[in-house]
């Protein structure tokens, strides 16, 4: 956090009056904390307020702070140890049946809000464990969830003198050898036990496990300049990345890296990001323009750190994106639930961060994006005819769009959060459902037998979710043609009834109509347009 600052400066009135002095004035003048730095979504405010209670109080005797009406709000995450379930934040709905995964509706709704939700964050703080315990305030400190998920250290040391990146032949983006024996440590006293049965989930996308397996207790403090060629004083993120080229793959690195910050309490974008990549290779990142949601300084590569001791003065090891039963990868999501708090929150906070708009909903017309592909698998053979029948009529404003890398990232998200209905095929580019509306549906065309994929990512999302209900109305071009696989439909293309489709779509439609959200969304609309009217008829009078 940045800290406010005092100073107290005592001017003296003199008035020469009988040869001494009648008043001494002293005047506090408060140098007012900088509330932008905090760049939250302002319905975010109150939940960060109650967290951070010393910001509040901040708040509360400053008078420059503009949020003030967020103070007395009494809002809690899910996960603070003053938090119980009537105050929580909470979208979640369990309308359907758990399909035997629990006896109770009771054990339903807990079951997703521990999986799935801010109760995923209580579950790994409770986990929480001093693997190597600081003696004095100068010293080091290692703490770890379970199995090595997600660490926080301080004052930590690595030697990366012989992790070869830029000068081996080895493109291997996960390389667990980086790391040797008296390479990582501290000044603290460490539990070995401890650290080397936390062993079991040891991957290179589901914990940090191999990059810290060889923390040992150090016999002198690493800060100490003559000890590291980099110092690192600003807190830092180091992140191990999926595939940067795939928005399904590349988000999950970073819904993880957000629920991380409510881990470690900050949401400061004055820190550093170590991309913990092994390669010598360049990272292809057709989503770079998201990092600016969690840093305002550049990506430091690992390799341009190779041959150099660098100690970290405050290190957090977020959670990863293949961690075992983690978000939202590996993610055995139960039956008959939807609405993630969790999921809605990094939603909200990406496009508050990207300064991402909501400009609707209009008011006559449904919003309708039709993603299209440019490969040579799970193309829409008879897309024209579908357009067609969407302009029918003039009930749907239609953009047909290709999701692809000379498109910039936040053009996309600009139009997928004004989006009412989403359709597209099986294909990362669906990921997009994460930033539309609370009203939206999203028309997952054909899954292409991957039933659960965008199924179970908009039940997080808390959208609705649609897909082709009758095989017999629509034609598949063949039996599929993966060059080593076996024949599989991700791996043809495909028509669609029309008369079918727009069944759907009127099915959707009414959905959108009929949301809340959308009404209350609709009638804000119309209230502003009221009051401008009046303000330009008060003018026109003038």
């Amino acid at each position: 956090m940045r800290q406010r600052n005092f100073r107290f400066i005592c001017k003296i009135a003199q008035m020469v009056r009988l040869g001494f002095i009648v008043m001494t004035v002293c005047i506090n003048i408060t140098i007012a904390y900088e509330w932008t730095w905090l760049k939250l979504p302002r319905k975010h405010i109150s939940y960060h307020f109650n967290t951070n209670p010393q910001l509040k109080t901040m708040c509360a005797e400053d008078i420059s702070c503009p949020y003030k009406d967020c103070i007395n709000e009494t809002k809690c995450w899910g996960y603070e140890p003053f938090c119980n379930s009537s105050i929580h934040i909470s979208h979640l709905n369990c309308p359907g049946d758990s399909e035997r995964w629990t006896k109770t509706k009771e054990e339903q709704f807990n079951k997703f809000w521990i999986t799935a939700d801010f109760g995923m964050i209580s579950e790994r703080l409770q986990e929480m464990t001093t693997l190597c315990k600081p003696v004095d305030e100068n010293d080091s400190s290692l703490q770890c969830v379970k199995y090595l998920r997600y660490c926080q250290a301080k004052n930590i040391y690595f030697n990366f003198s012989s992790a070869n990146i830029l000068s081996g032949n080895d493109r291997n983006r996960y390389r667990e050898d980086i790391i040797k024996p008296g390479q990582v440590g501290g000044h603290c006293q460490l539990d070995v036990n401890i650290l080397k049965s936390q062993g079991e989930h040891k991957s290179p996308l589901q914990s940090w496990y191999a990059e810290l397996e060889h923390y040992t207790s150090l016999e002198f403090y690493p800060l100490d300049s003559k000890h590291c060629d980099l110092i690192l004083d600003k807190p830092t993120y180091l992140i191990k990345l999926d595939a940067g080229v795939n928005m399904y793959h590349h988000f999950c690195d970073f819904i993880n890296l957000y629920a991380s910050q409510h881990l470690n309490n900050s949401f400061s974008t004055d820190v550093n990001i170590i991309m913990w990549d092994t390669s010598p290779m360049p990272y292809g990142d057709f989503f770079k323009i998201t990092w600016k949601a969690f840093t305002d300084h550049p990506i430091i590569a690992l390799k341009d750190l190779d041959g150099k001791n660098v100690c970290i003065k405050d290190a957090v090891f977020p959670l990863l994106a293949r961690m075992r039963f983690g978000l939202y990868y590996n993610m055995p999501l139960i039956p008959g639930c939807h609405g993630s708090s969790l999921v809605k929150t990094f939603s909200e906070h990406i496009l508050h961060r990207l300064n991402i708009l909501q400009t609707g909903p209009l008011r006559e017309q449904i919003r309708v994006t039709f993603l299209v592909r440019n490969t040579q698998y799970r193309n829409i053979l008879n897309q024209v005819e579908l357009w067609s029948a969407l302009k029918t009529g003039g009930e749907y404003e239609v953009t047909v769009v290709d999701f692809n890398r000379n498109m910039p990232f936040e053009e996309q998200l600009a139009i997928s959060h004004n989006t009412d209905i989403f359709i597209g095929i099986h294909g990362a580019g669906l990921t997009h459902l994460l930033f539309q509306p609370d009203w939206a549906v999203v028309i997952e065309i054909y899954n292409c037998e991957d039933p659960g994929c965008y199924y179970d990512l908009a039940r997080l999302r808390g959208i609705k979710y649609m897909t082709w209900e009758n095989k017999s109305k629509m034609t598949q071009e063949d039996e599929g043609h993966h060059p080593t696989l076996r024949a599989h439909a991700k791996f043809t293309n495909f028509a669609f009834d029309v008369n079918e489709f727009m069944r759907l779509i009127h099915i959707a439609t009414q959905h959108v109509r009929n949301h809340p959200a959308y009404l209350t969304a609709q009638k804000d609309i119309a209230d502003r347009t009221v009051k401008y009217n009046s303000r330009n008829i008060i003018k026109d009078e003038l």
